[in-house]
C-alpha cells in the first residue's frame, strides 16, 4: 500500500521549473512529462545494445543496460511507494540513470577515460547531463529534453553533492541552470540510487549463475546469502538450480528493499525534514543501507568482484572491447573524414575536438561499435 505523500518528498506542482518555459501539460505532471521523455528518447532505446556485464551477443537472456535500467525502475519505485514519494520523479532517474554510458559498459567507459585523460576525462553522469539538455534533437523550441529542475539535479547528484573538480559538462551546464550542486539531492534521487545497488547486486547474481561463473552454492561464501539458501533449502528440499537461484534472487531483492526502507524511516525521523529543502541541506543521505546490511552488500559486491567481474573469461571480452574503443578513437583522431559529415565542424582546438569524438563513441551500441571497427579495421576481436 502507498504511504500518503510526505511532506519532504518532491511536489511536483511545485516544480522549480524548465530551463525553457513550456505550457503545462492538460494531462501529465512535470515529472510524468519527464519520464515519459526519457522513454522516448533516442538515447534509452540505446540502451537495448549496450553492455551491462556480458556483450549483446553473448545470450539472450542477460542483462543490458536497457533491462538494467526497468529493474532499477522496479525496485525505485517500490521504495518511493513506502515513502510516500514522487513515484514519477524517482522512475526518472532511475530510468535515465545510465543513458550516457558508452558502449561494452564500464570497459567503453575505461577506455574512453583514457583517451580523454589529457582533455578533462570522460564520466558518464556528465554525459547522461549532455544527452538530456543538448544532445537529443527531438523538439522545434529546444535542443535536449528540457527536463524539469528536480529531475536535472537528480541526474546529477544522485551519489551525493558534487566535489571539485567538477566535470566540464556538468560545471558548464550549471552555469546556466543552478543545481545547487554542493547539496544533496531528493529524496527520490536518493531512493533511485540505491535501487541501483540492489538491481546490480541481484540481477549480476542471476547472470553469473546463469553463465556458469559460479554455482548457488558457491554463494554460500557470503554469510547473509548462506542464510538465505538454507531457508530456501528448508522451505524447499530437492529444489533444482535455476529455480533456488531465482528464489535467491527474489529474497534477495525484498530484503534489502525492506532494509533500506527501514533505515529511511529511521533516518527521516531522526531529522525530521518538512519540505525537499530540509532533505537538501542535510549533511548526509536519508536513504542508505543499515551499517550491518552495508556490510553484507559489500560482501555481496566482493564476491561478484571476484567470481564474475574478474573472471578470466568476463575479463577477455572486455579488454577485446576497450581495444575497440580506443581503436575508434585514434582512427577518428588520425583521420576526421571518418566520421560523419559535419561532426567536426567548427571544432575549437584539440581538445574540442577529442570532447565530440567521444560524444560520438558515448553514444554507440555495441553492435556499432564492432560495424565500425570492421569498417575501419582489417581485423575486429569477436568478444566471445
Amino acid at each position: 500500500m502507498a504511504a500518503p505523500r510526505a511532506p519532504y518528498s518532491c511536489d511536483p506542482d511545485r516544480s522549480r521549473g524548465r530551463l525553457f518555459a513550456e505550457p503545462p501539460s492538460r494531462t501529465r505532471s512535470p515529472f510524468r512529462r519527464d519520464c515519459d521523455r526519457v522513454i522516448h528518447s533516442t538515447a534509452f532505446r540505446r540502451l537495448k545494445h549496450k553492455t551491462q556485464v556480458f556483450v549483446f551477443h553473448e545470450g539472450d537472456h542477460y542483462r543490458t543496460r536497457l533491462t538494467h535500467s526497468l529493474e532499477v525502475a522496479q525496485i525505485a519505485r517500490a521504495l518511493a511507494r513506502q515513502l510516500g514519494l514522487d513515484e514519477d520523479l524517482t522512475e526518472t532517474l532511475a530510468l535515465a540513470h545510465d543513458l550516457g554510458h558508452p558502449p561494452f559498459g564500464h570497459a567503453g567507459e575505461r577506455a574512453l577515460n583514457r583517451c580523454m585523460a589529457d582533455h578533462g576525462g570522460f564520466d558518464h553522469n556528465a554525459q547522461t547531463l549532455r544527452i538530456v539538455t543538448s544532445f537529443e534533437q527531438r523538439y522545434p523550441d529546444f535542443d535536449g529534453l528540457n527536463l524539469s529542475w528536480e529531475s536535472l539535479e537528480g541526474i546529477v547528484k544522485h551519489n551525493g553533492p558534487l566535489q571539485e573538480p567538477i566535470p566540464a559538462g556538468i560545471a558548464e551546464f550549471n552555469a546556466r541552470f543552478d543545481l545547487e550542486l554542493w547539496s544533496y539531492a531528493s529524496l527520490e534521487a536518493q531512493v533511485a540510487a540505491l535501487a541501483d545497488d540492489i538491481a546490480y547486486d541481484a540481477h549480476d547474481i542471476d547472470d553469473g549463475l546463469r553463465a556458469g561463473l559460479f554455482t548457488v552454492n558457491d554463494l554460500k561464501e557470503v554469510p547473509l546469502l548462506a542464510a538465505m539458501i538454507d531457508e530456501i533449502d528448508r522451505h524447499y528440499p530437492g529444489l533444482d538450480d535455476i529455480r533456488r537461484g531465482a528464489e535467491l534472487v527474489r529474497e534477495l531483492i525484498s530484503y534489502l528493499i525492506a532494509a533500506v526502507a527501514t533505515e529511511a524511516e529511521r533516518r527521516i525521523e531522526q531529522a525530521q525534514p518538512m519540505s525537499p529543502l530540509d532533505v537538501r541541506r542535510q549533511s548526509g543521505p536519508l536513504v542508505a543501507f543499515p551499517a550491518d546490511v552495508a556490510a553484507h552488500e559489500a560482501n555481496i559486491k566482493a564476491f561478484l568482484w571476484q567470481r564474475m567481474y574478474r573472471h578470466e573469461r568476463v575479463m577477455r571480452v572486455m579488454r577485446d572491447a576497450e581495444r575497440i574503443v580506443a581503436d575508434l578513437f585514434g582512427r577518428y583522431q588520425e583521420d576526421g573524414a571518418t566520421l560523419p559529415a559535419g561532426w567536426l565542424d567548427g571544432c575549437a582546438g584539440e581538445s574540442d575536438r577529442a570532447r565530440r569524438i567521444s560524444h560520438f563513441i558515448a553514444g554507440m551500441t555495441d553492435r556499432f561499435a564492432l560495424t565500425e571497427h570492421h569498417r575501419l579495421f582489417d581485423s575486429t576481436p569477436d568478444l566471445r
